[in-house]
């Protein structure tokens, strides 16, 4: 008999986790590796945070919090809330805890019953599905489509609903494609969730202050007030702050759910860490100046990968409006053959190949729900960039029919 849990037994280990560590045991073995596969802004953490840590340190903060995180640290995220998405949570309504996968998978573990099912929009971050599943939810995939720019429709959300239906994941600016949910798109969807009253919403907005060309950034409580207690807003300040190893996420939500998202959270990692808590209450009171300057360049990152792949026919793009990822379709080295004889059948192949002919590390599309795709963080300098994607240029012009 396994000493495993059967429930552990079907989750998978984060691929983007795995092949970026791939990359870096590569690395160590004198290959020449590009890592391209995790989102991780390369920007220093702004020295200000830093120096908000540095004082906390040195002013005894090193103890326990309250389980939900300091008081001050909530009346921020209760300010920033208001101030940035028009939407009104107390303190108490505040959970922080490390990183926004741990505030997904507190809320999960303290509503999911075996055989409550999820809507989860294709492509999708590689952890929602295995989160829903470890609490014995049954994780309800709808493929999304480029014609949409791989938005959820609210007439294939209305086909998918059931009575078993407990929650429903949206993510805008999206990780992996880049894509934003407009104010438009939002109405449509509640339209919809308005007539399922029993089904609630986690909107993850990690990505929220990196959107381009001047779009919009909507959140789904805000549009429709009628949704506000029955959704779950998760942000934090990993990407916008390039705080990723940080671990501060946060979420703001009805009363009950929060209270018994805590009680999770205490029977696991208590709080989370008192300095990052102090360093994420500079980041929200600080200074946001530097990420105009942080947008710039990921723009300019984002028209160089845009342009670069152009040069590669068997490669499509849709130009993301937000995040910093590159979903780029490619249905046209499939069958193709590489030098060594081997058949390109799916997208995991094709990472395969990128990374032993070339040393570009990729995540393959299938990860994320959607194949075959690759996707590629552009969260590197552009030096980088251009190298990697001669690399990708030179990798299919080696293929053959």
């Amino acid at each position: 008999m396994s000493f495993i849990s059967r429930r552990l037994s079907e989750i998978k280990p984060s691929p983007t986790l795995m092949l970026a560590q791939k990359a870096e045991d590569l690395k160590t073995q004198g290959r020449d590796i590009i890592n391209l596969t995790v989102g991780e802004p390369d920007f220093q953490t702004p020295s200000h945070i830093c120096e908000g840590a540095r004082v906390a340190m040195l002013s005894g903060q090193t103890k326990y919090t309250a389980v939900a995180g300091t008081l001050a640290l909530r009346k921020a995220i209760s300010e920033k809330f208001k101030n940035d998405n028009n939407l009104k949570y107390d303190p108490n309504q505040i959970l922080v805890s490390n990183g926004g996968k741990q505030v997904i998978f507190n809320a999960m573990m303290a509503t999911i019953n075996p055989g409550d099912e999820v809507i989860i929009p294709a492509p999708f971050w590689v952890s929602y599905a295995d989160i829903v599943a470890l609490f014995e939810g049954k994780p309800v995939i709808v493929s999304t489509s480029p014609k949409n720019n791989f938005k959820l429709l609210s007439e294939d959300l209305d086909k998918v609903i059931t009575p078993k239906t407990k929650w429903l994941f949206l993510n805008s600016p999206s990780n992996p494609t880049g894509s934003i949910y407009s104010r438009e798109d939002l109405q449509k969807l509640a339209k919809v969730l308005l007539k399922h009253p029993h089904v609630h919403i986690l909107t993850d907005d990690m990505y929220e202050y990196l959107i381009y060309d001047n779009l919009e950034f909507t959140t789904i409580a805000s549009v429709e007030p009628q949704l506000y207690d029955r959704t779950l807003t998760v942000n934090g300040v990993s990407k916008a702050y390039s705080m990723t190893g940080w671990r501060i996420g946060y979420a703001g939500g009805p009363k009950d759910l929060i209270k018994a998202m805590m009680t999770v959270q205490s029977q696991s990692t208590t709080n989370p860490c008192s300095i990052a808590q102090a360093a994420a209450l500079c980041a929200l009171e600080g200074s946001r100046e530097f990420l105009k300057n942080w947008l710039t360049e990921f723009t300019e990152r984002r028209n160089l990968v845009v342009q670069l792949l152009a040069k590669i026919p068997e490669l499509k793009l849709i130009p993301p409006q937000g995040a910093f990822y590159a979903f780029t379709d490619c249905h046209g080295v499939i069958n193709k053959t590489t030098p060594t004889g081997s058949k390109i059948e799916s997208d995991s192949d094709f990472a395969a190949y990128l990374l032993e002919d070339q040393g570009v590390a990729l995540v393959p599309g299938s990860s994320f729900g959607l194949g075959p795709y690759i996707r590629i963080s552009f969260a590197t300098n552009q030096t980088v960039l251009k190298d990697a994607c001669e690399r990708i240029q030179q990798a299919v012009l080696k293929l053959s029919d």
